[in-house]
């Protein structure tokens, strides 16, 4: 693990993050995006959060983007400007490898600094993997909601997962 960077996002990681991101609408309920985001449709989601300030982060390993991170607002209305909902994807080939800890610490750090109270996890419910992780960093099961999204001919619930920051 010592020869993962964290660092901020850059314009030259829209590729990669286009890819690992087209990965998971196309083979899982990882996401509800039902068609995958072009590169415009990426860097004009992440032009926003920039301008925003707030957390954009981009694990890599001798410059291959491994994984990203991300926390914007939960809500677009005002009440909901202090509380926060994580973004994480990882290449396919790097799950599994403790690169989600490292990012979603460095995301937990950042999001306090950029003015977050409270952040959120909306995650489908069978991905066991990432409701453990949110869990080991004291995340807390706040609702559950049976067949919200329906992907792939069939439905699938959503777990609610809550940390004050």
């Amino acid at each position: 693990m010592t020869d993962i960077v964290l660092r901020t996002f850059s314009w030259s990681d829209i590729p990669a993050i286009t890819a690992i991101y087209r990965h998971y609408v196309e083979t899982s309920a990882a996401t509800f995006d039902i068609e995958p985001p072009g590169e415009a449709e990426i860097a004009q989601k992440y032009a926003g959060l920039k301008l925003l300030g707030h957390p954009l982060i981009v694990a890599e390993r001798a410059g291959a983007v491994l994984g990203y991170a991300s926390a914007s607002f939960y809500r677009p209305r005002a009440a909901y400007r202090f509380t926060a909902e994580d973004s994480i994807y990882l290449d396919p080939a790097e799950t599994g490898k403790g690169i989600g800890r490292l990012l979603l610490g460095e995301l937990l750090l950042q999001a306090r600094a950029a003015g977050f109270r409270q952040m959120l996890a909306v995650i489908t419910a069978d991905t066991d993997n990432s409701v453990r992780l949110h869990e080991s960093f004291g995340f807390q099961r706040v609702g559950y909601f049976t067949g919200v999204g329906f992907k792939f001919d069939r439905w699938h619930d959503v777990v609610h997962l809550q940390k004050m920051l």
